[in-house]
């Protein structure tokens, strides 16, 4: 781990550990590490994810959902696309189970005559 990747990961735990959470604690890294961008709290914030020293389970939600409203707003989505797409158009195999039922009642047809 880098120097400067330990520093942002030790304000995190730091924060985290005085009962700080989401906007608090995401200003609390930045005031002890003025350098640190959205992009490495989330990185450091990952890290903590995977210390295996770190068990408090308190801790661990804050840093998570730190993690998760920061990376989402890197990304830019401030809602799901594919919310409104049909399910079908997305998979290959919701597409081969839509055309067997297509064909499904073309067979059935034939087989009544």
């Amino acid at each position: 781990m880098t120097e400067k990747r330990k520093k942002v990961y030790e304000a995190l735990l730091d924060g985290a550990t005085e009962g700080l959470s989401g906007n608090a604690l995401f200003n609390f890294v930045l005031e002890r590490c003025p350098n640190a961008t959205s992009k490495k709290i989330v990185r450091a914030s990952l890290l903590a994810l995977t210390d295996p020293d770190v068990t408090d389970r308190n801790i661990l939600h804050t840093i998570y959902a730190l993690a998760i409203s920061h990376r989402m707003d890197e990304v830019g989505i401030t809602s799901d696309p594919d919310d409104d797409e049909n399910p079908a158009e997305k998979s290959p195999v919701l597409r081969k189970l839509r055309k067997k039922r297509a064909a499904a009642p073309e067979l059935s047809d034939t087989s009544q005559v």
